[in-house]
């Protein structure tokens, strides 16, 4: 069984139960215990050493998942704020992937403990939908209409842009992907939500005036992006077992006391109460608090719920109530995530539950395709115009090798007269370019912005637009600067006819010829996505390949 496990989110209600559970159950030798903020993160830890001593190493850590790891330790606000950390963020959101890959302080957290198993009971969803992009919309559209833009306008615009809870999710799920890849994670474990407590759009309770609350249905959203995107995870080659397990209920509760509390707008303090009219004039709706007198402090019987905060008797008594949120505790779900952890069939996986029920391809379709490609083939011959590529469909590479697999078929229409040695590799690609008017690629290809890069590598065949590199932004003019920026963007999206290019299209074939071989004499063991299963040509067959074997492209079941 797994020894090495990270908690994100160990700190708080599910995820303390959770660290219990696995020493209780599964031995493991270490845990390390992360959470937001430090102290809260070594607190956890005291308590579990408090309460099994030395049976198992428990390891504090803490920052926000979601930003650089420099910037980890500081508030929202504080980064906010900060035009220059506001900008920082807004990199690492929507700029370069792999830079921000490096940063990340989920990605460095994970790079550092290498655990086998990873448990992961942050609230994402909310802590995403509850920067509140509406109320960032209605501050842009205050200045939206006016002529110029401050500086105010342009914080509120970042602001806005920071908000957005879907390229959040987007890019937090893929430096999950690349991470637990890198460094061998077994298993990844979220312990979800459903945003609404199991409730539907007829949910009472609001963080406004709406009903349904969009600040609540915009949680929901976070919430099943997050999964439908886990879901992906979960069919990618080489990734960690993937499993979420979703509440469907409120999640309580920690503990009762009596204590100084907050409202929503994080007052504490007892005022004594003006009588003002109301009949007409003007209503100030947030007056200066020194124009009231204090009464003391705000103390309430409380119950703490852990990160859905904290509820009066009367509160707590109504989200709980029969026919409404009810609730769950947080030992229950530590239980279950401990049996999924240990492989057992809790039927309450939601990843597990999609990939039962999702429509999966058909046999009927399998003999249809024959049909659908045999049309083809015949529309093409009556068109006059080869039926190769549009563009329509990424990624770019896509396009380029059905260009060139076609160009290869036009020149030489076999596999044998291009494997054969006689042939050489300036040969090829004398023998493509001399087709690219017959092929009809010479007018097809550039037309829909893709280039013929010729032989020589110094000059390409081009129409009105190119599509390669893709080029964010208003601007579409380019610098090229070195001979290594042309081989990037030849291999991305330029139909490629260099002798080098030729040398790669042979050793594919030549592995396909191979693999063909291999299922003639093994049979339908030896039937595999390394397997070329055509005896001829096809150019679409061709390029699936290079996507199965080259890049990894291939679905997992």
């Amino acid at each position: 069984m797994y020894k090495d496990y990270l908690i994100l989110g160990g700190a708080g209600l599910v995820g303390l139960q959770v660290c219990r559970h696995l020493v209780h159950r599964l031995s493991p030798t270490r845990i390390i215990v992360a959470s937001l903020y430090e102290e809260e993160a070594e607190a956890a830890v005291e308590r579990l050493e408090a309460e099994f001593g030395n049976q198992v190493a428990f390891v504090p850590a803490s920052g926000n998942l979601f930003v650089p790891s420099d910037l980890a330790a500081k508030s929202r606000a504080d980064l906010r704020e900060d035009p220059l950390l506001r900008r920082r963020l807004l990199a690492a959101l929507y700029d370069d992937f792999e830079s921000a890959y490096k940063q990340n302080h989920l990605a460095k957290m994970i790079k550092r403990h290498r655990p086998d198993v990873i448990v992961d009971c942050v609230n994402t969803a909310t802590g995403l939908s509850y920067q509140d992009v509406f109320d960032g919309a209605t501050k842009v559209r205050e200045w939206i209409s006016d002529k110029g833009i401050d500086n105010k306008g342009v914080e509120d615009v970042e602001a806005l842009l920071l908000s957005q809870s879907a390229p959040q999710i987007i890019r937090h799920v893929r430096f999950l992907h690349r991470a637990t890849t890198e460094f061998a994670t077994k298993v990844y474990i979220k312990v979800g939500t459903t945003g609404t407590g199991g409730m539907g759009l007829n949910i009472p309770y609001t963080h406004s005036e709406d009903k349904p609350s969009k600040v609540l249905l915009a949680k929901n959203e976070a919430a099943f992006g997050h999964t439908g995107l886990l879901f992906l995870l979960a069919r990618t080659p080489n990734a960690p077992i993937v499993k979420e397990v979703k509440p469907a209920a409120m999640i309580g509760y920690r503990g009762v006391e009596v204590r100084p509390a907050r409202d929503k707008h994080g007052n504490d303090d007892l005022f004594e109460p003006k009588t003002v009219s109301v009949t007409q004039g003007a209503l100030d709706l947030a007056e200066p608090i020194e124009g009231y007198t204090k009464q003391g402090k705000l103390e309430v019987a409380i119950v703490d719920t852990g990160e859905n905060g904290v509820f009066t008797a009367g509160e707590f008594a109504a989200i709980t109530a029969l026919g409404q949120m009810e609730y769950i505790t947080p030992e229950e779900i530590a239980q279950v995530v401990v049996h999924e952890i240990r492989g057992a069939n809790t039927g309450q996986d939601i990843i597990s539950a999609l990939d039962g029920s999702v429509l999966n391809p058909s046999y009927k379709a399998g003999l249809l395709r024959n049909a659908a490609m045999h049309d083809l083939a015949e529309a093409e011959l009556s068109s006059g115009i080869p039926s190769v590529a549009l563009g329509r469909l990424g990624p770019p590479e896509l396009s380029k090798l059905l260009f060139e697999a076609h160009l290869l078929k036009s020149a030489f229409g076999d596999f044998k007269s291009i494997l054969d040695e006689k042939l050489s590799l300036a040969g090829m690609a004398k023998a493509m370019k001399d087709v690219l008017g017959a092929s009809g690629v010479s007018k097809t290809a550039p037309s829909i912005g893709i280039p013929v890069l010729l032989p020589d590598g110094k000059s390409i065949l081009r129409g009105p637009r190119i599509n390669v590199p893709e080029v964010a932004g208003r601007s579409s003019t380019i610098e090229i600067n070195k001979r290594s920026d042309v081989d990037k963007w030849a291999k991305k999206g330029w139909i490629d006819l260099r002798p080098a290019n030729m040398k790669r299209w042979r050793a594919r074939f030549s592995a396909m010829v191979e693999a063909r071989r291999d299922l003639q004499a093994a049979g339908s063991a030896a039937a595999t996505i390394q397997t070329y299963t055509g005896t001829t040509l096809e150019i679409g067959e061709v390029v699936a390949w290079i996507f199965n074997n080259e890049m990894g492209g291939h679905r997992v079941k």
